[in-house]
């Protein structure tokens, strides 16, 4: 995770409410002309964010920019595909990026990338 403090000095990252381990908000993404209303917390050995729009899902560019503002070029993160069983819909144009704490996320070798 970047330092809390440089994600909000984000150009166009809104804070508007803050809690003992993260804070939600909102994003202009000022490429699509669209505010993306966003959730990121650091709790229970995981860091999570969650990303959405009222009417459409973002797409993987957002995602990719959203990723960048919250950590650095070198972490890895996922967005996971869950057992059908697991899901746990609350926002129908919601996506989620996740990062294990003190824990390496295992990839697959670059050349398969």
């Amino acid at each position: 995770m970047r330092e809390i403090k440089k994600i909000k000095e984000t150009m166009n990252l809104f804070v508007d409410q803050e809690g003992t381990d993260g804070f939600l908000g909102r994003y202009y993404n000022k490429n699509n002309n669209k505010m993306y209303t966003y959730v990121f917390s650091y709790g229970g050995g995981w860091e999570h964010l969650s990303v959405s729009l009222p009417r459409k899902t973002p797409d993987w560019d957002t995602m990719c920019r959203m990723k960048d503002i919250f950590w650095s070029d070198d972490e890895v993160c996922v967005q996971y595909h869950p057992r059908r069983c697991d899901y746990v819909n609350m926002h129908e144009h919601c996506l989620h990026i996740w990062k294990p704490i003190n824990e390496n996320i295992p990839t697959p070798p670059k050349m398969f990338v």
